[in-house]
């Protein structure tokens, strides 16, 4: 371990209250204090912001932090400048005499971290003034908004590794949390002038359950999901601006503390929003796509889309919202054939290039394989992100919520009708051409003369999408490497063809009293993700611990997570501790924490301690 690791440990517990770090962290401080530049892709939740904050702590000079968003950068100089850490953001939202004050510190050297927004970076007198206050090193945070084919794409991310030259002498540490391979090669050859070590964590996030729903009326079942969590924090997110404010005056109606979230708000309701949500516990902020990047509230219980979410990067940086402090979060998926008929519509009437329009289609087929998958989640998820893994017990389809059946014959049909199509056509037009439906296509390419034209009439067209995707999720048949508009078959969907191995697909509809998984993979086996249920007791004293908590962050007008995180407080909850030093044990709170707050928990912890 590094010299100045063993002094990001200390202080790691002495400024963020933590006692030891996370997974993955101590490599990447270790190659940073070498004097490496790093690129590191780890889970939401696993504290990549550590990764820079640290060496900023405790070595001189100063390090400059590009983000995407302005929320983002105020909310982090806000947890830095709490924890004693002198941090300042230069962005537009600030007053002229505002950034003004900020420009005179840097030049004083007051600073150990600047966030700067990505177009002020790219300012031509910037790099001038950055240069003298002393910049050594630049951290990227959200780094894959440089992939000009993802989702959160930035065409100012194009412009910072020309900035950092323009600066001189920096180390580059670019962070993100949704980087699959061709996005992280994207991110080396954009912002790097030489390969960095690249430190990639898996992508897993073992507390969130996984499920996903096809359809049957959403504002319905996002009430369920709503009502199943009251009292707690939770994001929905729609496809639209009106679906956002429609969903939102319905959960209010039921009683829910819903808040509407969309670019079409003004920007100080947009805020005035996202400040009730991160500072009180219990309210649904029902949003678009606009709301999330950077929202760092650890006590998320759940995410809903309501929608189909815009790709499986998408879906999976919008879930990881959930649970980051550790404890189980529960998330749903809602999809049906019209959202995936709406965006097959919106990619071809697009005005993007045929290459954009061909990546975009790419990206809806992987997202569909994973609403459609017969087998777990979370491992095809995982394996879209390139990473192996075992079924995890913790997703609808390892609970057995979906009925399922010998797929042998069905797949052995979809196969031979992409045989016979040349594997030019997607699921819709195959699923026509077994049903027997002489459609324009079916009948402009000749394919009701087909051999397959007809053969499956057991099946209804929706069906046979579902299973055609399902093939593609088991990797029994995939797109051709070379050939990207062309489907192939993999050496296993080969056995299949020839019987020689066995398939078991998904139904359409899950029974009501449907079966519960076995065997090693189930939930009944996992157990690890779901810590033990307080006591009546100990809910009662963490109810008054959340009540001061919260009075607390009113007082000084800050999210009430930035006080304590709800894991400390559960854990003060069950130790009851006594003394101030009994307190600083709790994970999450050391001595920053147990100086200011201490007295104030501590008296909770007594008063119901006389009282019980």
């Amino acid at each position: 371990m590094h010299p100045d690791t063993i002094e990001a440990r200390a202080a790691l517990e002495r400024v963020f209250g933590f006692a030891d770090f996370r997974p993955g962290q101590i490599e990447v401080l270790d190659a940073v204090f070498s004097g490496e530049n790093v690129l590191a892709v780890m889970p939401t939740g696993s504290g990549k912001s550590l990764c820079y904050q640290l060496p900023a702590i405790v070595r001189k000079g100063l390090t400059i932090v590009v983000s995407p968003l302005i929320a983002l950068m105020r909310d982090q100089v806000q947890q830095l400048e709490r924890r004693g850490v002198a941090a300042a953001a230069l962005h537009s939202a600030n007053t002229g005499p505002e950034n003004a004050a900020i420009e005179a510190g840097l030049r004083r050297g007051r600073y150990r971290l600047v966030y700067v927004a990505p177009e002020r970076l790219l300012r031509p007198d910037t790099p001038a003034l950055l240069r003298e206050a002393g910049a050594n090193a630049l951290a990227i945070d959200e780094a894959h908004c440089v992939s000009q084919w993802g989702h959160d794409f930035r065409p100012e991310y194009h412009g910072l590794a020309q900035a950092a030259q323009a600066i001189g002498g920096l180390q580059l540490i670019a962070v993100t949390a949704t980087a699959d391979a061709p996005t992280r090669a994207e991110i080396v050859r954009t912002l790097f002038s030489s390969p960095p070590r690249i430190f990639v964590r898996s992508f897993d996030r073992p507390n969130i359950h996984l499920s996903m729903r096809r359809k049957t009326s959403a504002a319905r079942q996002v009430e369920d999901m709503v009502a199943r969590h009251k009292g707690q924090s939770g994001i929905v997110y729609c496809a639209s601006r009106k679906g956002a404010e429609d969903l939102s005056r319905r959960l209010s109606a039921i009683g829910a503390p819903a808040l509407p979230y969309h670019a079409g708000l003004a920007a100080e309701i947009r805020s005035a929003h996202q400040d009730e949500f991160l500072r009180c516990d219990g309210v649904v902020i029902v949003a678009t796509v606009a709301f999330g990047m950077g929202i760092d509230k650890p006590d998320v219980r759940f995410v809903c889309h309501a929608d189909l979410p815009q790709s499986v990067e998408a879906y999976y940086q919008e879930i990881g919202r959930a649970g980051r402090d550790g404890l189980p979060a529960k998330t749903l998926t809602l999809f049906s054939d019209g959202d995936i008929r709406l965006r097959e519509r919106q990619i071809a009437e697009g005005d993007a290039s045929a290459e954009r329009k061909r990546a975009e289609q790419r990206k809806l087929q992987a997202l569909i394989a994973l609403c459609e998958s017969p087998r777990c989640r979370r491992q095809t998820l995982l394996a879209a992100f390139g990473e192996a893994s075992d079924p995890c017990g913790n997703c609808d389809i390892c609970e057995g919520h979906w009925p399922v059946f010998n797929g042998v014959v069905a797949a052995q049909k979809i196969m031979s009708a992409i045989h016979r199509t040349s594997g030019r056509f997607f699921s819709g037009h195959l699923a026509n051409l077994l049903v027997g439906k002489a459609t324009d296509a079916i009948k402009r390419h000749g394919h009701d003369l087909l051999p397959t034209f007809g053969v499956g009439k057991e099946f209804a067209v929706s069906e046979w999408r579902s299973m055609f995707h399902q093939l593609h999720a088991s990797e029994l048949i995939a797109q051709d490497p070379e050939d990207r508009d062309r489907w192939v078959f993999t050496d296993a969907g080969r056995d299949v063809i020839l019987g020689q191995t066995p398939l078991t697909l998904r139904g359409e509809i899950a029974p009501a009293d449907a079966r519960a998984a076995t065997g090693p993979g189930s939930s009944a086996a996992r157990t690890d993700a779901s810590p033990a249920p307080l006591t009546a007791r100990q809910h009662k004293l963490l109810a008054a611990l959340k009540a001061k908590r919260l009075e607390i962050a009113r007082a000084q007008k800050t999210p009430a997570f930035v006080i304590l995180h709800d894991s400390a407080l559960i854990e003060i909850a069950i130790a009851r501790p006594r003394t101030p030093e009994d307190l600083q044990r709790i994970h999450g709170v050391g001595p920053a924490k147990a100086s200011r707050y201490g007295a104030m928990f501590l008296a909770i912890v007594q008063a119901h301690s006389e009282a019980s």
